[in-house]
Parts: structure tokens; C-alpha cells; sequence
């Protein structure tokens, strides 16, 4: 090309390309598809919150909440004990025998009132060191304060067995025994009744026990073959109910079974890591939640996590089961009465979250080690020294049933 003077010009640059219809595709998909992608992402984790929200406020709600206790407590707030060690916690765990309800008749006829079945008092030190479960036997004899009954008016006090106490006030009136015959101050307060017991049991898929001989007790529902064997909700119930068809009759064998069998259901939860996995969890957790009555201090999940975290902290060595120092009532055998000062060297220990040191052993009628077998109120002269660690026959998580 020239220009108009006839000189060769420059050579004209070349066009350029249209970048907006000839630009490469797959930037472009790519793009399009992390849009979508974060998209996706987003409505899943919404969807995951919005189901994880529903999970809480469903398992939040099945949690039953007593305020009739925490009323009647406050009435009598000056005469009971004051907690010494504020960090530690005393929950009173209490099996109903009630018949009312759905699925319970079947185990009896409702008369409109109820026992506590099994009462155990379980300590919780405040390092997390350590958890102590103290079954007080349904037959001790014990002083039971005037309490207000489901109708409104009063009992007098009297010197009676300890599971009257439920029948006559509930759960106020047993927490107020407790603290009157331990010095130990209750800061929360559990009830669970037979179905909730099948129910959690079921939750864990059952729990490995063991029997030297077969067992067939009609008043227990209870039919099962000598050896070792994992129960279920109907078989769990009957065996830590029966008394007669199993051992020696006596409700301390049945207590000791109780704490056996206990054990061996925290053992299965740790060891099988149902607190880890949520598929686990959540079964135990609706199970859980459904079969208790609780005090406000409890009654939501948030609650109860914080009490099974704290659970968890704890060595299953270092979860121990025992009985209160007891032996045959000297006016009445088929009654118990605390062995002293063995009794009151067991709850000065708890009270003051002191160690307690449970070992197996032979048990003998009291099912205590050491104790001094004089009835009456002990010498305070008699209680070991601060520094000294009382033993006591009784059990941890980690033997199991089956041990």
C-alpha cells in the first residue's frame, strides 16, 4: 500500500480478534460451575442446621420437668444442709415403681401410689476425678420428716422404711430424707420409671451379662438360660428387679446386681464411643431425655450434655458403685440399719469431696469391710483422720457383669 504522495506507507495492524465470541469455553464452565457448587453447598449447610436445630428442640422437649420438688424444697431451704464443696455435685437418681403410665401395668396393679424401687446417690468430685454411686436400700430405716403429700395435707414425722418416703412426698420428701441421713446436700434430681428404663437400655442395643445358673421368676418376668448373654429392655428390667429367683433373696444382692449391671451399661457407652458418634447418639439421647423427670437445673439437653461431658472426663475405673454401710435391723430382719461410724466415715467423705476407695471382696452380711459393728452414734474420736481413705466393698464400671 502507498499514500497519497506515492511513498510505500506502513502496513495497516492487523484486525483484532473478537475476544467475546471466540474466548476458550471451559473457564467459563468452570465458573459456572463452582457458582453452583458454593450454591449447592450453602443449602446443605443450612439444610444440616435447620435439621440439627430440630434434633435439639425435639430432644429438648422430651424432657420432663418437676417444679412441684424445687416448690417444696425452698419451703424447708434453712434446715437443709449448705454444700461444702461447690464445685462437686450430688444428683439423686430415683427408679419409680409406679404402674400409671403407659406400658408400666403390666408389672402390677396401679393403686395410685408409688416407691421408690432403686435410689442411688451419685457424687461427682469437682476435678472430674472421680464418680461415686451410693445405692440406699428401699428397707433402711431411717427418720422421714413430715412431708406434704399429692393431696395436700401432711405426714408426721416418723421412723419408718426409706422408700415410704416416695410414697409419701415424692421426690421432695426423698431428697429431704437423704440430706437428714447423709448431711449431704442434693443439687439435682432424676426419676425414671420402668419403660424409661427398657428404653435406654434398648437404645445401647443391650448389655452383656452373666449368670451361673437359669433363672425363671414369674413375679420378675424373667426367664433366662445359665451363661453369658446380652439383655434387651424386658430382660434388663427383670434382672436388676428380681430378688427371690436369683443368689440368696436378699435386696443387697440385688442391689449389688443393680450396680453390676449399671456399670457394665457405662462401660458399653464409653467403650463402644456412642458420646462420638452422632448415629449413636442420637438414639441414646431420644431414649434419655423421654424416660426422665428432672429439676430445672437438668431439664434441658444443654444440661445434660454438660453432665454426660462431665461423665466422660471420668476413668471408668474411677466410676465406683457401693452400698451404705447396713446390716439385718435388730428389731425387724427383713429391715436394714446403717453399720457405724463406717456409714458416717462414707458420707463425711462425700460431703467434704474426699476420696473414696471402693474395692471387691468378700461381703458379709452388711456388705461393709472394716467397720466397727456398735450400733449407736459414733465417737467423732472413731473417724479416721483428714489425710486417711476409707475402703468400702463394692464395684467399678470397668469389671462389668461379666468380670
Amino acid at each position: 500500500m502507498t499514500d497519497r504522495a506515492g511513498t510505500p506507507a506502513e502496513p495497516d495492524p492487523p484486525q483484532a480478534e473478537d475476544t467475546a465470541t471466540d474466548a476458550p469455553e471451559e473457564p467459563r464452565r468452570r465458573r459456572h460451575w463452582l457458582r453452583w457448587t458454593a450454591l449447592g453447598v450453602s443449602v446443605v449447610v443450612l439444610a444440616a442446621a435447620g435439621a440439627g436445630w430440630w434434633f435439639y428442640r425435639k430432644l429438648d422437649g422430651n424432657i420432663t420437668t418437676d417444679t412441684t420438688a424445687a416448690a417444696e424444697l425452698r419451703k424447708y431451704e434453712k434446715e437443709r444442709p449448705a454444700a461444702v464443696v461447690s464445685a462437686a455435685r450430688n444428683i439423686l437418681l430415683i427408679g419409680s415403681d409406679t404402674r400409671a403410665g403407659a406400658g408400666n401395668r403390666e408389672y402390677g396393679r396401679d393403686k395410685g401410689t408409688q416407691r421408690s424401687d432403686t435410689t442411688i446417690l451419685l457424687h461427682l468430685s469437682a476435678g472430674k476425678a472421680s464418680a461415686t454411686a451410693v445405692s440406699v436400700p428401699r428397707d433402711l430405716m431411717v427418720t422421714i420428716p413430715s412431708c406434704r403429700k399429692a393431696d395436700g395435707s401432711r405426714t408426721r414425722e416418723q421412723f419408718a422404711q426409706f422408700n415410704w418416703a416416695f410414697e409419701f412426698g415424692g421426690t421432695a420428701c426423698t431428697i429431704r430424707t437423704v440430706e437428714k441421713l447423709t448431711g449431704i446436700r442434693v443439687d439435682h434430681h432424676m426419676v425414671i420409671d420402668f419403660q424409661g428404663f427398657k428404653k435406654m437400655v434398648d437404645a445401647v442395643d443391650g448389655v452383656e451379662v452373666c449368670l451361673k445358673e437359669p433363672v425363671d421368676d414369674p413375679d420378675a418376668k424373667l426367664k433366662l438360660p445359665a451363661g453369658r448373654q446380652t439383655l434387651h429392655g424386658e430382660q434388663a428390667l427383670g434382672f436388676v428387679r428380681a430378688r427371690k429367683s436369683i443368689g440368696n433373696g436378699s435386696d443387697t444382692e440385688r442391689m449389688d446386681r443393680q450396680q453390676q449391671f449399671l456399670g457394665a451399661l457405662v462401660n458399653k457407652v464409653q467403650s463402644d464411643g456412642v458420646l462420638l458418634n452422632p448415629t449413636k447418639l442420637y438414639p441414646v439421647l431420644d431414649a434419655a431425655t423421654k424416660a426422665i423427670t428432672t429439676d430445672q437445673g437438668l431439664d434441658s439437653l444443654r444440661d445434660l450434655y454438660d453432665l454426660a461431658r462431665s461423665m466422660r472426663a471420668v476413668p471408668t475405673e474411677k466410676v465406683q458403685f457401693l452400698t451404705v454401710p447396713r446390716r439385718s435391723y435388730r428389731y425387724d430382719a427383713n429391715r436394714d440399719e446403717l453399720v457405724q461410724p463406717a456409714a458416717s466415715q462414707l458420707f463425711k467423705q462425700l460431703r467434704e469431696d474426699r476420696p473414696v476407695v471402693v474395692t471387691p471382696g468378700e461381703k458379709d452380711d452388711e456388705g461393709r469391710r472394716g467397720a466397727d459393728d456398735k450400733p449407736g452414734k459414733p465417737d467423732d474420736a472413731d473417724l479416721p483422720a483428714p489425710s486417711a481413705t476409707p475402703t468400702f466393698t463394692g464395684r467399678n464400671a470397668a469389671e462389668g457383669v461379666c468380670s
